[in-house]
């Protein structure tokens, strides 16, 4: 009975798991119907997200620890500061990125951040890679690719940039993935604030409006304080190799909310590839007890 509760219990944790993830990603996805409402330059638009995130992300941080928030952040130690860099440079790198590159090129880069999280987990913290995750993954970025189409030969910087990105985020999944002990969103808390001192010198604050205000606010707080409280989450619950997969549903779910919202319809490729997308996701999670 003790061994039977005992992993009830583990296939408990890793569903939650890959709830927590799967909400994550379905709070990244707004981004793009939430940006298209606003009229600001890219830098003012990162340094107001980052500002109400960095409000939101602290207030997580007090409630969840019960206002000891000074001991939250000093006991990430160095891997909490590695996830806080490394999230600052994926959000940068991204949008440096695009500033090189089409939107359709640099997202399928990033595609391959799971595959990278997964291979980092094997050789790091020796995290099998099964034959039902490799095909999964496989299955994952081949439906990525279908949305995307063929793409260019691209610009290298841009091309070099969103690799940087993905390598980034890939490091984030495996660190949190490592510390499962320790909560990681005093991290991505200091994060968005390294964001804001980053910015800061290159944005108009003076330029946001009431109508900024708010899209702004729900950037912060909902598409990126949310999504990296439930990621940060999550993350300790289930392999890297997982939680790098289901964050794939932000790629598929951000048209789905252009089209409802702004009557923005997808291509057939985007329709089916997302529907490849989705289905890799399910055969992964499904192999769960």
């Amino acid at each position: 009975m003790t061994t039977a509760a005992l992993a009830l219990e583990g296939s408990r944790r890793q569903r939650r798991g890959q709830i927590y993830v799967a909400l994550a990603a379905v709070a990244w996805s707004t981004a793009g119907v939430l940006q298209r409402q606003l009229s600001l330059d890219t830098p003012t638009q990162v340094l107001g997200r980052a500002v109400f995130a960095t409000v939101a992300l602290l207030a997580y941080v007090a409630v969840a620890e019960r206002g000891r928030v000074v001991d939250a952040f000093r006991s990430v130690g160095l891997p909490g500061i590695a996830v806080a860099v490394c999230v600052a440079i994926a959000s940068s790198s991204f949008i440096a990125a695009l500033n090189h590159e089409g939107v359709a090129r640099v997202l399928f880069i990033l595609a391959v951040s799971p595959m990278l999280a997964a291979l980092l987990a094997r050789v790091t913290l020796g995290e099998p890679i099964t034959r039902r995750t490799v095909f999964a993954m496989g299955l994952a970025l081949a439906g990525v690719s279908v949305m995307l189409g063929s793409p260019g030969e691209g610009s290298l910087a841009g091309n070099a940039l969103a690799l940087v990105c993905a390598l980034a985020f890939a490091v984030v999944v495996v660190i949190t993935r490592w510390r499962h002990d320790v909560s990681m969103a005093p991290a991505t808390c200091l994060s968005q604030a390294i964001l804001v001192v980053a910015f800061l010198p290159f944005a108009s604050p003076g330029e946001i409006g009431g109508g900024d205000l708010y899209w702004l606010a729900a950037l912060g707080v909902g598409q990126i304080g949310l999504g990296f409280m439930l990621l940060s989450v999550g993350a300790r619950l289930i392999p890297a190799a997982q939680v790098g997969l289901i964050t794939l549903l932000e790629v598929v779910l951000g048209p789905v909310w252009v089209w409802l919202a702004l009557d923005e319809r997808p291509s057939t490729l985007t329709l089916a590839g997302g529907a490849i997308v989705i289905a890799g996701i399910a055969f992964q999670t499904s192999g769960a007890p």
